[in-house]
């Protein structure tokens, strides 16, 4: 649900500052970039925090970042967009445990969501987790079966998990959709 307070805000002043913001941004001055937007900031907005929160990410200001995403938020709990934002600066900063939160909570949401799936699949295959990051796998492969980063990662797990005849379907099938896949080639070599 969009706020009254979002709803109300007049757009058509912002435009210019936030055009030119995009611009410096696209110039890679992130710092010119957030300047600009400095005198208008409105804390309630959910635009200018969001905002804010990608251009301290670039800055790598984490954990302003992490406090502009936050808000926006707050702002609209629903957002998936905010959510996306701020894990970003919490991986950068190591703070796993609460990613996994934030996207167990947009799973609440949106239980098909193929890439917090695949993202919490690459995080418990990393902690080597297999049966976990196998559940996360299997929910996208299921829904989008052609997908490359999923299919190659669904493979390392299998593999990992000693399903080797799973695992070669699964490294043959990645080198269907990318046929110079050097990690798809590898986990085969290991196989054979």
């Amino acid at each position: 649900m969009i706020s009254l307070g979002t709803i109300a805000q007049d757009y058509s002043s912002w435009r210019k500052i936030f055009e030119q913001s995009y611009s410096l941004e696209k110039d890679g001055d992130f710092n010119a970039s957030l300047e600009i937007l400095k005198d208008h900031y409105m804390a309630d907005s959910y635009d200018f925090n969001i905002r804010y929160g990608w251009l301290y990410y670039n800055m790598g200001n984490y954990p302003k970042s992490k406090e502009f995403y936050k808000k926006a938020m707050d702002i609209l709990p629903y957002s998936h967009e905010a959510k996306f934002g701020y894990v970003l600066p919490l991986a950068e900063l190591g703070e796993w445990e609460k990613v996994i939160e934030i996207y167990n909570s947009m799973l609440k949401l949106d239980p098909k969501n193929t890439l917090v799936h695949y993202r919490l699949g690459a995080i418990y295959y990393d902690r080597k987790d297999y049966q976990k990051s196998y559940n996360y796998l299997e929910e996208v492969i299921n829904l989008y079966p052609n997908d490359y980063y999923s299919n190659l990662l669904y493979a390392w797990t299998n593999y990992q998990m000693g399903k080797l005849k799973e695992a070669r379907v699964l490294f043959n099938k990645v080198l269907l959709i990318k046929p110079d896949c050097e990690s798809a080639e590898e986990g085969l070599a290991l196989i054979q």
